[in-house]
């Protein structure tokens, strides 16, 4: 952290903690007993929960899956062996169109429609996943393959629109509350891999297991939409809820100018007249000003889902043949799965204190580059099966549980710090769509990710 009166040079200067109030007649109200932050952390964790439930059931998938007569036994095993891959595949391509759609659709239907619609969209899929558990698939595994994956499709979808309209919704808050939503995320996948863990450990029977599993995201589901409702009856969401109208024009403001540009946005009277002339927010602008952050984002995103869950959740225990709990039961969930979201959550957090580099430093896109390096750390760990690539140079448990960290930590703090300063470095006025642009950069991130893990699961 800097001492407040040192002078940052302006390429590492971090963004202010709160945008400007002071053009408002109004008092700033205060967050009572923290409620609105409370409220947007919850909400972070079921913007990626539903995602994160799929990809860590893996047992109850393999499960379901293996379930079938000999003759469908190969085509069987080739979906097992590819799951995650299709699962990432299928969360991911298709809300990228979604995204677009979202982001002409800022301006014409209100984010709350937007976010109530998706969640029950949500709640309506779980419902039907939740339902399948107990039934018997074994006559109809293709179809039951292939309607996971429509479910898949539709939940990621939904939740792509829920969590960019939530993300634009938060970014008229102070940056507190923009963190808190994001460090929510992280504790989404957290609290899911933990719960895998304990229904490994506790249930007996896998389905019972699944049941108690998929029937705790339709809770949370509930809770997320009791959530959102409370939201606006607080005085302090309703003051920056509103700011937005209350703000002058845009045409009163100067145009590009300084430094100024990463602490107090500014518009032009070209802006603000064709977003109230078309309704769609103005897209060069956001993008000229979003760019070098938007490709930062990507690369982070696009490293990670290349490696997580694909590869990171078929790394072995070198010591497998003992045939001890940890090397065979619970070596994948926990040093995969909750090693990753731990660290993920951790380096979301540590954005709340610091916030270095800044918006404008080239070190920024530096250390994201750098986090190429993790691809061939996992490739040369005890991925198995492995049918071309027969070199494993890190053959010590130790060594994927380092890297998973390192992977989760760096994914956290350097994907937080790019998508909160892309809403700040805009004008005001434009802080909701840019949020969904960022979120765009991050969705495309994980699909073209997600291709390439196809890619490389089948090199290996």
């Amino acid at each position: 952290m800097y001492p407040a009166d040192a002078s940052l040079p302006p390429d590492a200067e971090p963004l202010i903690e709160e945008p400007s109030v002071k053009r408002y007649s109004r008092q700033k109200p205060s967050d009572r007993l923290h409620g609105a932050y409370v409220i947007f952390f919850l909400l972070g964790i079921g913007s990626l929960l539903p995602w994160n439930f799929f990809i860590t059931a893996k047992h109850y998938w393999m499960y379901k899956l293996q379930n079938c007569s000999d003759q469908a036994g190969q085509a069987s095993s080739d979906l097992r062996d590819f799951f995650e891959s299709y699962i990432s595949i299928a969360s991911t391509v298709p809300s990228v169109l979604c995204l677009i759609g979202n982001f002409l659709l800022v301006n014409k239907v209100p984010a709350s429609v937007r976010i109530l619609s998706s969640l029950f969209v949500m709640l309506a899929v779980f419902l039907v996943i939740t339902m399948l558990v107990k039934v018997d698939t074994s006559a109809w595994t293709t179809l039951f393959f292939a309607l996971t994956i429509a479910c898949v499709v539709v939940v990621s979808s939904a939740s792509t629109v829920f969590t960019s309209s939530i993300f634009g919704e938060s970014s008229r808050f102070p940056m507190r509350n923009l963190q808190a939503l994001i460090s929510g995320q992280a504790m989404g996948g957290t609290i899911s891999a933990v719960a895998s863990v304990i229904d490994l450990a506790a249930a007996t029977d896998v389905t019972d297991s699944a049941l108690a599993y998929f029937l705790t995201a339709d809770i949370f589901i509930v809770i997320c939409i009791v959530m959102y409702l409370l939201l606006p009856r607080l005085e302090y969401s309703r003051f920056y809820m509103s700011s937005q109208k209350e703000s002058p024009s845009l045409a009163t403001m100067l145009p590009d100018s300084s430094a100024e540009d990463e602490a107090e946005p500014r518009g032009t009277a070209d802006t603000s007249f064709l977003a109230k002339s078309t309704g769609i927010p103005p897209l060069r602008p956001i993008l000229q000003k979003t760019a070098l952050l938007g490709f930062s984002l990507f690369y982070v995103f696009f490293i990670s889902i290349i490696i997580f869950p694909s590869l990171s959740s078929n790394i072995e225990s070198v010591s497998k043949s003992s045939g001890s709990p940890w090397s065979t039961k619970y070596f994948a969930p926990l040093t995969s799965f909750l090693l990753y979201n731990f660290a993920d959550w951790c380096g979301r957090q540590i954005t709340a204190w610091i916030q270095v580099p800044g918006p404008k430093s080239k070190l920024l896109p530096a250390l994201v580059l750098l986090r190429t390096i993790f691809l061939p750390l996992f490739i040369l760990s005890n991925y198995q099966p492995r049918a071309h690539i027969q070199t494993v140079v890190f053959n010590q448990d130790i060594y994927p549980v380092v890297f998973t960290v390192l992977l989760g930590l760096s994914n956290g703090y350097l994907g937080t710090l790019v998508i909160i300063y892309g809403p700040k470095i805009v004008p005001k006025e434009l802080a909701e769509a840019a949020g969904v642009v960022m979120t765009f950069y991050l969705m495309l991130g994980l699909a073209v990710g997600s291709a390439c893990s196809v890619l490389v699961v089948h090199l290996m």
